[in-house]
């Protein structure tokens, strides 16, 4: 009885975003117990194309997080802002979108920075940001707020690129940014040919 007035009152809502949160929570506590061995383990960085473990990277790494604080900061506001998503674009296509994303981002790391380990979900919440901003979209022009969006976070990564010296990977969020404008755009365009097509005779 109890179960059942849970399920009333609470919604799984998004079960990728949840599904994402979740995993991603697991890997940092098994992290915290194994000394920071899972880190190393998912984290990508360049090894060997012959190993299997290389291609598998170029997803995991997303999974992985430093600390509670770098979880929580890419997170809250992944919580806040992939639900809308999920429900505008699909699980299935948001799904896709994640991976894609994660493996782009990777592969680019590999071959770009191939002695650093990058890891982390924030090139994936860049990419969320902008594709929230093309939920508006319309008769396909690109809404005034993507591009303000697009600027000012896009252009504060390349600005703190260039005067910070620290350990997050401005490349991870530009190209997260970056894929997010680009899907959204897609994505609208394709709806729109498609309610063009409908009306055909």
């Amino acid at each position: 009885m109890e179960k059942r007035k849970i399920n009333k009152l609470i919604s799984f809502n998004s079960p990728v975003i949840l599904g994402l949160a979740i995993a991603s929570f697991i890997v940092l506590i098994l992290n915290v117990v194994t000394n920071g061995e899972i880190n190393k383990l998912f984290a990508v960085y360049y090894s060997s194309w012959a190993d299997p473990m290389m291609y598998l990277r170029l997803f995991t790494h997303t999974l992985a997080h430093q600390d509670l604080s770098h979880y929580s900061g890419n997170f809250l506001l992944l919580l806040a802002v992939g639900p809308l998503v999920e429900e505008k674009y699909g699980s299935k296509n948001v799904l896709i979108m994640i991976l894609t994303t994660s493996a782009i981002i990777g592969l680019i790391n590999v071959i770009f920075f191939p002695r650093t380990m990058l890891l982390g979900a924030s090139g994936i919440v860049f990419m969320f940001i902008l594709l929230a901003s093309f939920a508006n979209m319309k008769d396909g022009r690109i809404p005034l707020t993507v591009i303000l969006v697009g600027t000012l976070y896009i252009g504060n990564e390349i600005v703190s690129g260039v005067l910070s010296n620290d350990n997050i990977s401005r490349m991870a969020h530009i190209i997260g940014g970056l894929l997010g404008a680009l899907f959204g755009y897609l994505y609208h365009m394709n709806g729109l040919q498609n309610k063009k097509g409908k009306y055909r005779y």
